[in-house]
């Protein structure tokens, strides 16, 4: 029999009845209990592994004003996951658009996909067949290979999510922002020229 405490892996040898110690005090030990001793060693020693692991990656938690802000042609892009937090996995921003501002032309992503969430406002969406309007609630998937793009033909400020996958196409805005602010002018040439980077065309 093995008593969790003593001896190889923390448990000793013991007959059917022992004598085990506690501080100054010799207790008698019965095979029953020797059982429990040893199921009390088990869970001392899963309860190390579960804290070894907890000392391995942690949740990433992100306050509403932290992320990364990148400006482009009037769309205030707010990525709070890039590719840097997720490992390539994913990229996750919430936007905002005026009234009257083209957020993208009709275009089609060949390396990634994209998730749309309208969250406020109303977004005018391509989805390949024509225009829709789209309210809060609305998803759009706009999976690779699909033509795509939206605006604000509202009077309102429209908001919402995109989920992009795998991550990257956030450095598509970061060039754009840099080359404007460089003192380029956002033309649809330039915007084709930084979508080819991407794998990204105009459709």
């Amino acid at each position: 029999m093995l008593v969790a405490g003593a001896g190889v892996g923390g448990c000793r040898a013991v007959q059917s009845r022992d004598l085990l110690r506690v501080g100054s005090i010799r207790h008698a030990v019965t095979i029953g209990a020797v059982f429990r001793y040893a199921r009390m060693g088990e869970l001392c020693h899963h309860a190390t592994m579960i804290e070894n692991e907890t000392t391995g990656p942690r949740p990433l938690l992100r306050r509403p004003d932290e992320g990364e802000l990148i400006d482009v042609a009037g769309v205030e892009h707010f990525f709070k996951l890039t590719a840097e937090h997720t490992g390539g996995r994913f990229s996750f921003e919430e936007f905002t658009l005026e009234p009257g501002i083209v957020g993208a032309r009709p275009h089609v992503h060949h390396g990634h996909d994209e998730y749309f969430y309208v969250l406020e406002g109303q977004l005018t969406l391509h989805n390949g067949d024509g225009e829709v309007t789209a309210g809060p609630g609305t998803l759009l998937a706009a999976v690779r290979g699909t033509p795509h793009g939206f605006r604000n033909a509202g009077t309102e400020t429209a908001r919402a999510l995109c989920l992009y996958t795998p991550a990257g196409y956030e450095g598509y805005f970061r060039e754009v922002h840099a080359a404007v602010a460089a003192g380029a002018e956002v033309t649809d040439e330039l915007l084709a020229e930084f979508r080819g980077r991407y794998r990204t065309t105009s459709s």
